[in-house]
């Protein structure tokens, strides 16, 4: 779903964009017609994309509130970091936030942290 949300983004930025290359023309024609339908559905496109970045926001939200609920959390050390594997064994259930990801800066986290319900 995080995939979809993305390229519709993406998608609806390009069309914004490829309008604000054609105003500029319209402008110089002076056709205020299609100036304006142009000056419509950019509003339109900016308004989905601001709805669209909301709801990404909001999920984020709701799972960085998860993750904080979690009663252990710490820093993971590089050597922990080189064999994850094993430490998602020992550690059954834990969830690895990188910093530099969107859920780790919402996170202001400054270090690759694991939550967990138990101690590792």
């Amino acid at each position: 779903m995080k995939e979809q949300e993305k390229a519709e983004i993406k998608r609806l930025s390009d069309q914004l964009d490829a309008l604000n290359h054609k105003e500029p023309g319209l402008l110089a024609s002076g056709e205020a017609e299609k100036l304006g339908e142009l000056l419509r559905e950019k509003d339109k496109l900016i308004e989905e994309i601001e709805r669209l970045k909301g709801v990404r926001v909001q999920k984020l939200s709701k799972e960085a509130e998860k993750l904080q609920q979690l009663p252990f959390s710490r820093a993971i050390t590089k050597k922990e970091q080189a064999d994850m594997g094993s430490l998602k064994k020992a550690a059954r259930g834990i969830v690895v936030v990188h910093p530099m990801t969107a859920l780790g800066r919402e996170m202001g986290l400054q270090e690759v942290t694991g939550f967990a319900k138990k101690a590792f």
